[in-house]
C-alpha cells in the first residue's frame, strides 16, 4: 500500500513540475520568436545603432574629422581646424556631432581628447542622453532595454517568494519520499511495479533543475537589439582610413589626459602631486611644446 501511495504521489508531483517547465518553454520560445521578428525588421538610425554599441562619440568625431572640423594626432589629441573654429560655419545637422563640435569649441584652443568629452563634459552628456531617450522611445516596447536597473515590484517579490516556497516543498517531498521508499520491502508484482514508478518519479524530479536550465539556455534572448546593432557600421567610421581610425579610437579611449592646459605651479616638484596632476602636467608640456615648434617655424627667437 505504501508503494502505491508513493508511486501516485511521485508521478503527480513530477508531472506537475514538468508541466510548469513545458509551459515556461512554450512562453519563452514564443516571446523569443516575437522579439527576434521585431528586431530583424528594425531599421536603426546610424547614430542610434552606434549609441547601442557605445560608439556614438567616436562616430561623431569621425564625421567631424571627415568634414575637416577637427584634427586628431597620433597622441589622441583633438584640435579644431580653422573651419571648425569659424563661427559662421554651421555644425553638422545631426545633434550628436553638433554637440561634440560645440564641446570642442568650449575647450579650444586647449588640448582635449574625445574620451574626456564623452565622460566629463556635462552639457555634451545631457544632449547625448536626450538623444538616446528620444530614439529608444521609438523602439517597439518589447525590444527596449532598460538603461538603469529598475526596482523589484511587489508582484515580483511575491512570485520570488512563491518560487522559494515551492522549491523548499519539492525538496522536502523528495527527501521524505526517498526515505520512505528505500526501507520498504515490496511484495508481489504490483508493489514492485509501484516502487519502480515511485523511483522513476523521484529520479525525474532530481533532473528537473537540469531540464529547466536547459530550457532557459535554448530559449535565451539576451540582447537581440544589441546583436542587431553590432552588425551595422556607422558610415563615418567606415569611411576613415586605417591611420584616422587608430587616432579616433585612441582619442576616444583616453579619458584622463589632454583636458586642458595646466599652468605651472611655483613648486612643480611638490610631493602632494597625484597621478591626475601628472596627467594635467603632461597636457601643459604638450601644449608648450607645440607653441615652441610654432615659434621656431616662424623664425622668432625663443625666450
Amino acid at each position: 500500500m505504501l508503494q502505491l501511495v508513493l508511486a501516485v504521489s511521485a508521478f503527480t508531483v513530477a508531472a506537475a513540475v514538468y508541466a510548469v517547465i513545458g509551459l515556461r518553454w512554450w512562453r519563452r520560445a514564443r516571446l523569443r520568436r516575437v522579439v527576434l521578428g521585431l528586431v530583424s525588421g528594425l531599421e536603426l538610425e546610424p547614430y542610434h545603432a552606434a549609441e547601442l554599441r557605445s560608439e556614438e562619440t567616436e562616430a561623431a568625431a569621425a564625421e567631424l574629422l571627415l568634414g575637416e572640423y577637427l584634427d586628431i594626432d597620433g597622441e589622441g589629441v583633438a584640435r579644431l581646424t580653422e573651419a571648425g573654429r569659424d563661427p559662421g560655419r554651421m555644425p553638422p545637422g545631426h545633434p550628436l556631432p553638433a554637440a561634440l563640435l560645440e564641446a570642442l569649441r568650449r575647450y579650444d584652443p586647449e588640448p582635449v581628447s574625445i574620451g574626456c568629452i564623452g565622460r566629463y563634459d556635462t552639457e555634451y552628456l545631457i544632449r547625448r542622453s536626450a538623444y538616446a531617450r528620444e530614439r529608444d522611445a521609438l523602439l517597439p516596447r518589447i525590444t527596449r532595454i532598460p538603461r538603469t536597473p529598475t526596482p523589484t515590484h511587489d508582484r515580483g517579490r511575491l512570485l520570488d517568494c512563491c518560487g522559494c516556497v515551492g522549491i523548499v516543498l519539492l525538496v522536502s517531498f523528495w527527501c521524505v519520499a526517498g526515505v520512505l521508499l528505500v526501507p520498504a520491502h515490496p511484495h508481489g508484482l504490483r508493489e514492485w511495479a509501484a516502487s519502480a514508478v515511485a523511483a522513476a518519479g523521484l529520479a525525474a524530479l532530481g533532473f528537473a533543475e537540469r531540464a529547466d536550465r536547459a530550457v532557459r539556455t535554448r530559449t535565451a534572448c539576451e540582447d537581440p537589439l544589441g546583436d542587431h546593432a553590432r552588425r551595422q557600421v556607422h558610415p563615418a567610421l567606415a569611411a576613415l582610413d586605417e591611420r584616422q581610425r587608430v587616432h579616433v579610437r585612441r582619442s576616444a579611449d583616453d579619458d584622463r589626459r589632454w583636458r586642458g592646459v595646466v599652468y605651472e605651479d611655483d613648486d612643480p616638484d611638490d610631493d602632494d602631486r597625484t597621478d591626475e596632476d601628472d596627467d594635467w602636467w603632461d597636457a601643459y608640456h604638450y601644449r608648450a611644446a607645440d607653441e615652441d615648434d610654432e615659434d621656431r617655424s616662424d623664425g622668432k627667437p625663443l625666450g
